[in-house]
């Protein structure tokens, strides 16, 4: 297990901005370059991830590391996986302790964006990380709850943390009672490598959707449950 706590944050006040659509030349632009120099002080993006090894598959499950999850999906996604990098990664904590009046709806929601791209920081650094330390290639990853709940349930994010022990201790994600993590700009799952990029979002019908990463294609689901024979 090792964990990076190293990350730099690094949020570009443009980028920002033209995420918000706020023009630069405005009020609000200033406040959230304040707001942004406020979380840059205090901002601690984090990842954690452990190398393990598939010990047992069946139908429908996948034992990695002696913890035993249950998904379709996620079997035969690792059929011809051996090594597979369980990982969680967070804006962390301190941006969370920013303080904002409860009621102040519109600093909130900057701050949320601002939480979303030190996350984006925590992802790419342990992607890349995880390339350069094991010498992969092409990787794909997938987590409980992403896409429809059937994929892979967002209860099996217990399992997944298991893995780890105290995860609060280690970079202060927690999980609620609805397996939900805090702080909520945070990320759980599995990465693996694969010829085939791999996305939870072409498996889910959801309509509107404003993460979506790729198209649903129906085809592409029913594949994984055509046969229901295989091993």
């Amino acid at each position: 297990m090792e964990v990076l706590n190293d990350i730099v944050f690094q949020v570009d006040m443009d980028t920002l901005l033209a995420r918000l659509h706020i023009d630069k030349e405005s009020e609000d632009a200033k406040d959230i370059q304040h707001l942004l120099q406020s979380a840059a002080s205090v901002a601690r993006p984090k990842a954690i991830y452990e190398v393990s090894y598939i010990q047992h598959k069946s139908h429908n499950t996948v034992n990695i590391g002696g913890v035993t999850f249950t998904s379709r999906v996620l079997r035969l996604n690792l059929d011809k996986v051996e090594r597979v990098f369980p990982c969680i990664a967070t804006c962390g904590r301190e941006l969370d302790e920013i303080a904002i009046a409860s009621d102040d709806f519109m600093r909130q929601f900057w701050l949320d964006a601002i939480k979303e791209m030190a996350l984006a920081n925590s992802i790419k650094y342990l992607d890349d990380y995880l390339k350069r330390s094991y010498a992969l290639g092409q990787m794909s990853q997938m987590s409980p709850g992403a896409g429809s709940q059937n994929l892979w349930p967002i209860e099996e994010q217990k399992q997944l943390f298991s893995i780890f022990g105290n995860v609060k201790d280690l970079i202060g994600v927690e999980l609620t009672d609805s397996f939900l993590m805090i702080p909520n700009k945070s990320v759980s799952g599995i990465y693996f490598p694969t010829e085939i990029r791999f996305e939870s979002c072409k498996l889910c019908p959801r309509e509107v959707c404003p993460g979506r990463k790729a198209p649903y294609d129906k085809n592409l689901l029913e594949s994984y449950y055509k046969d229901r024979t295989r091993r």
